[in-house]
């Protein structure tokens, strides 16, 4: 075994071993004793955030606003990550011409029946990809999984039709913008909070542009948010592909 291979199969086995000797500090599992379980704060999302924010999914309640900080950050992560695989390696340039193989017609016929298949799966993908996002408030979803969805459906047309044809409907600058875009609509929200006198991404006050009550204005602002999360996730993870796929070169593809 070479010596660089030695060494990270040690050094994943000594992370290993720490990490298993680190779960028996983990409470048991259900532990109603347990700090997580044990806390103020764990009692009052359970028994107040429905009434705080009317949603009644209590996952999109803590992560959109009590968490909206930390789930803002994460989509910047994600577009950052994005941006580093593209800078570093989406400039590499193929020096020989990308060689087309020569497809019978036996290929040329399986590929038409998934390319088919394909056109017809991806609006349905699509379609339930905005429900997931709009309907995270009520039931498992939101921006992360809708985004990652339509990201997907991307990836689909890439494999079956070909990277150039997934290109034409999502290029790398449009993934750029809508990337960008995402992470704006969430930061913007924020400051738009700031602008109206309270704390960044307290959504209550929110309510003076939108009508009604705060509770209804923080319920209307983290559909906005998971809009803005949806649209960094879905581009990011269609340009991760497609970088990776082609070894930099935004063509061809597997």
């Amino acid at each position: 075994m070479k010596p660089m291979k030695l060494a990270a199969l040690l050094t994943v086995i000594v992370t290993g071993g720490l990490l298993l000797f680190a779960t028996s500090d983990l409470p048991d599992w259900g532990d109603p004793l347990s700090p997580a379980n044990a806390s103020d704060l764990s009692t009052y999302y359970i028994q107040d955030s429905r009434d705080v924010t009317e949603v009644p999914n209590l996952v999109t309640a803590v992560l959109a606003d009590y968490r909206g900080y930390d789930t803002m950050f994460e989509t910047v992560v994600i577009f950052v990550a994005g941006l580093g695989i593209l800078s570093i390696l989406g400039q590499g340039k193929c020096e020989e011409p990308l060689a087309q193989p020569v497809a019978s017609e036996q290929n040329r016929e399986r590929d038409m029946i998934t390319i088919i298949t394909c056109r017809l799966v991806v609006p349905i993908i699509q379609i339930f990809a905005l429900y997931v996002i709009a309907h995270g408030h009520y039931s498992p979803g939101g921006g992360f999984q809708g985004g990652v969805m339509l990201g997907s459906s991307f990836i689909l047309i890439a494999l079956t039709s070909g990277l150039p044809d997934a290109l034409k409907r999502m290029s790398q600058e449009r993934a750029i913008f809508l990337a960008g875009l995402g992470v704006l609509i969430y930061a913007g929200t924020g400051l738009v909070c700031m602008a109206l006198g309270r704390n960044f991404l307290d959504y209550e006050i929110l309510h003076k542009l939108m009508g009604g009550t705060g509770v209804k204005a923080r319920y209307d602002s983290m559909l906005i948010v998971e809009i803005g999360v949806a649209f960094t996730v879905m581009a990011i993870m269609f340009i991760i592909y497609a970088v990776l796929s082609s070894k930099g070169r935004m063509r061809g593809g597997l």
